[in-house]
């Protein structure tokens, strides 16, 4: 018998946005890893399995654990909210099966998902039909000032972007930084402040801008840990019901009946 591993995206929060394939993999799985915040989530789904749970920073523990399982001949899902590339589980259990060269000896599977920055730009209009940049402002693995060279990059490039982790309790600079990136010409900017997202009784999704991140600074309300923040580009508009529309150019080339314009 085959020794599986899946790696499953169950998507933006809760299990609005887990696809079909990923639900087939976990009803295949014997075993379940998976944080234990996104265990309570999917409960339904991983009802009857055998579950290995762990809290936030024990991302290691986990991926090895699955990997241990899924060695002993158990097929085993780990689960990664949102999508696994981004973000996600993917990186370290690549990671680890590299360097423990297990690849003649575990199947991977990696199955995507619905990240919380598609499912909040689907439900506000059409914020992100022109060139993107995602940015985490978490500086637990990655160095505070190439996260800072990296926003300063994408607003001057114009990207769309995507800002996850803003801030938690103690970890506030790079969001300062954000802040202050932001100061720089790009105050009108319509911003999306979406906070857990997929998750019914707690979503919300304003659509703001720029200058009102800015003005409330670190203690923005809307703003934590579970908040993803989109800044559109400079061409972005809201449409006469308030929804946000990044034009992809269509009508600047053609005319309302697909004909060029002269």
């Amino acid at each position: 018998m085959a020794k599986r591993l899946y790696i499953v995206s169950s998507g933006a929060g809760g299990t609005s946005y887990i696809t079909p394939e990923a639900k087939k993999a976990i009803e295949n799985s014997e075993v379940i890893v998976a944080y234990s915040k996104y265990a309570r989530e999917l409960k339904e789904l991983i009802e009857g399995k055998e579950i290995f749970t762990s809290g936030m920073t024990h991302e290691i523990e986990r991926c090895n654990q699955a990997i241990q399982y899924a060695k002993e001949g158990k097929t085993t899902s780990i689960i990664s909210n949102g999508d696994t590339n981004v973000y996600g589980m993917a990186t370290l259990i690549v990671e680890i099966m590299d360097e423990k060269n297990l690849w003649d000896e575990i199947e991977l599977i990696s199955l995507p998902g619905v990240t919380s920055f598609l499912a909040a730009a689907s439900k506000v209009g059409a914020p992100v039909s022109q060139d993107f940049a995602i940015i985490s402002l978490s500086d637990r693995l990655t160095d505070i000032n190439l996260i800072d060279k990296r926003v300063k990059a994408a607003l001057n490039c114009d990207f769309i972007m995507g800002i996850y982790n803003p801030k938690s309790k103690k970890r506030i600079k790079p969001y300062e930084n954000f802040l202050k990136a932001l100061e720089n010409g790009y105050e009108n900017r319509i911003a999306i402040i979406a906070t857990h997202v997929g998750r019914e009784e707690k979503e919300k999704i304003t659509i703001t801008t720029a200058q009102d991140l800015i003005t409330q600074g670190i203690e923005h309300e809307a703003v934590c840990m579970s908040t993803l923040i989109i800044i559109c580009n400079s061409n972005t508009k809201l449409t006469k019901n308030g929804l946000v529309l990044t034009p992809r150019g269509y009508l600047n080339k053609y005319d309302l009946q697909g004909e060029i314009k002269a």
